[in-house]
Order: C-alpha cells, then structure tokens, then sequence
C-alpha cells in the first residue's frame, strides 16, 4: 500500500484508492464533485464513517488533494480522522473502500461503525 502525504496532518488516501475515485467520477461524468468523508453519530459502536461526492465546500471544511482527487472532512470529523488511511480493496474477499484509523479504540462485529 502506498500512503501519500503525512498521516499526522489528517486523512490519507492512497494511490489505489484515489484511482478508483478518479473511476468513479469519470463515470459520473461531472468534474466538480470531491470526495468528503465524514464522522457521524451512529452504528453499534456509537460512530460511523460516511464517504460520499459532494459539491459543496463548508465553513471550517479541510481539503487536501491526492493524486488530482480533492478530499474533504468537515471540522467536527477531523479530530476523529487524524492519520487514517483510506484504501480501496478488490479481492475475491473483500471489494470496497477500507479505513484504517488508529483513533478508533473499537468496532463492531460487521466493520460498520467504531468509537
């Protein structure tokens, strides 16, 4: 796995992630939507993350750009996402995008939330 920028600054994505961003923009066609990624309440640990194309940029919003990919958190979600890493797995297995978070002191059984 190859991290770009420093994980201490915030969110990471890495370059196998921000290319199937870049994919999934392509296909739909529209060049001004970001990716952010968001911290809410919820799950059965008390906190879920939420990836999703937005357009809109936010009072207090950080935006960092990798590899051409500009990535947003809002400034509540910051604190919760300080050095994590987000990947994108394709393995008979697994297929999806992966957080890796060294804040989340646990999670569920189902992967879906942390706190």
């Amino acid at each position: 796995m190859t991290v770009q920028g420093e994980t201490t600054q915030g969110v990471v994505l890495t370059e196998v992630a921000a290319g199937k961003v870049k994919s999934l923009l392509d296909q739909e066609g529209r060049d001004d939507l970001q990716l952010r990624i968001a911290v809410q309440p919820g799950g059965c640990s008390g906190l879920r993350y939420q990836l999703f194309f937005d357009d809109r940029q936010l009072d207090g919003d950080t935006v960092r750009d990798f590899s051409g990919v500009n990535v947003v958190v809002d400034r509540m979600s910051v604190p919760y996402l300080l050095g994590a890493t987000i990947d994108f797995v394709d393995t008979i297995e697994q297929q999806g995008f992966t957080i890796d978070n060294p804040n989340a002191t646990g999670s569920c059984a189902c992967g879906d939330s942390f706190h």
